[in-house]
C-alpha cells in the first residue's frame, strides 16, 4: 500500500506534519501511510464518510509525492 517505503517513519512523519494542512488531516494521513490503517476504518475513527476520507487521502497524496519527489 505504502508507495513511500524508501521514506522512514520518522521523516515520512516530519513530511506530513511540514506539508499537509490541518491537525485531523495530519492525523489521518499519518494513520493512513505510517500505520497502514485501511480507509474504512479510518472512516470509523475519524467520523467521516469512506469517500471523504478517500478524497483527503488522495488530496495529500499528490502533495506529498510533489515534496518527496523533488
Amino acid at each position: 500500500m505504502n508507495r513511500f517505503t524508501t521514506i522512514s517513519n520518522t521523516d515520512l512523519a516530519a513530511i506530513i506534519d511540514n506539508w499537509v494542512k490541518g491537525e485531523r488531516d495530519r492525523k489521518l494521513m499519518k494513520r493512513r501511510l505510517i500505520d497502514c490503517i485501511k480507509l474504512e476504518a479510518l472512516a470509523e475513527e475519524f467520523d467521516l464518510s469512506v469517500q471523504h476520507v478517500a478524497t483527503i487521502v488522495s488530496k495529500n497524496i499528490k502533495i506529498i509525492s510533489a515534496k518527496t519527489s523533488k
